[in-house]
């Protein structure tokens, strides 16, 4: 990986944690989060003006993504009302390569590495470390933020296929956020029947948090065209540190030994399972 995507990646990691950030302290986050889709689905209709269409070979794997993304967008929103950023935005990003090595190894036959086996045990164990509060386990953030983990694997999967295929990462990531974006408007109108009363700088705010998200996941999509998933996913997930500083500066969430420990073990078992040695 050279230097200059290296630093994408890493500030593509930073602005994934602001924008989770907006969206854990919203105080409604499926309106925030619909706020957000409004704000991709205007973008990308104007970029698309201006960019060609992926080649067909990506189409499937463009609109799979879509629906990935979508069942996302829900998870995400059910797990930050029951748990802090510093808490479920690790858990989301570290657990998800944890669950693709076990499921290679369980289905796949794949043959787990010391190193792989590492970062099993440190993702593990930094979830959790997490978990505990005052000695008690605390988990009622836990089933949604393993099941975000579950959908970021697979949609880094199925993006990192597409990308590939598509022949213009940019026309692909802008087909899949104009498709994403529509979902969760339509199902804030099924399931709600006003939006709540925002503020403008509320309102601001999460309008520029979807922006934010084309630009980081953007990147990522980019920069897996110049090297392996795993190992800009590995990169990527550097995210839970800095979720964990911006809760404990924006949300004032607690930021103990403790929590730092816990998300910079996630970090490097992440790291071990997406680019191991040996």
């Amino acid at each position: 990986m050279t230097p200059f995507v290296l630093a994408c990646v890493m500030v593509a990691a930073v602005l994934h944690a602001g924008w989770n950030a907006v969206l854990r302290g919203g105080s409604d986050r499926l309106w925030s989060m619909t706020l957000m889709m409004i704000a991709v689905g205007c973008t990308s209709a104007v970029a698309a003006v201006f960019l060609p269409w992926p080649a067909p070979a990506s189409w499937p794997y463009v609109a799979a993504s879509a629906l990935i993304h979508a069942g996302y967008n829900l998870s995400l929103v059910r797990a930050y009302r029951s748990g802090e950023l510093g808490q479920t935005y690790p858990v989301s990003r570290g657990s998800s390569p944890v669950l693709v090595a076990l499921g290679a190894a369980a289905f796949a036959h794949e043959t787990l590495t010391a190193a792989a086996i590492l970062g099993i045990a440190l993702v593990s164990g930094g979830i959790l470390s997490l978990a505990l509060q005052g000695g008690r386990l605390r988990s009622g953030f836990l089933p949604a933020a393993l099941l975000t983990g579950i959908l970021i694997g697979a949609y880094t999967v199925v993006d990192g296929i597409g990308v590939r295929l598509a022949g213009n990462s940019l026309a692909y990531a802008n087909s899949m956020f104009l498709l994403w974006s529509v979902t969760t408007p339509a199902v804030y109108a099924f399931a709600r029947q006003r939006p709540p009363a925002y503020t403008r700088a509320q309102t601001a705010a999460a309008l520029a948090g979807g922006l934010v998200s084309i630009a980081a996941y953007g990147i990522v999509i980019w920069a897996m065209q110049y090297d392996a998933m795993g190992v800009v996913s590995a990169l990527r997930e550097t995210s839970v540190v800095y979720a964990a500083i911006i809760g404990r500066v924006f949300l004032d969430e607690r930021l103990t030994t403790r929590r730092i420990g816990s998300c910079l073990a996630i970090a490097a078992g992440a790291a071990c399972l997406a680019y191991p040695v040996g």
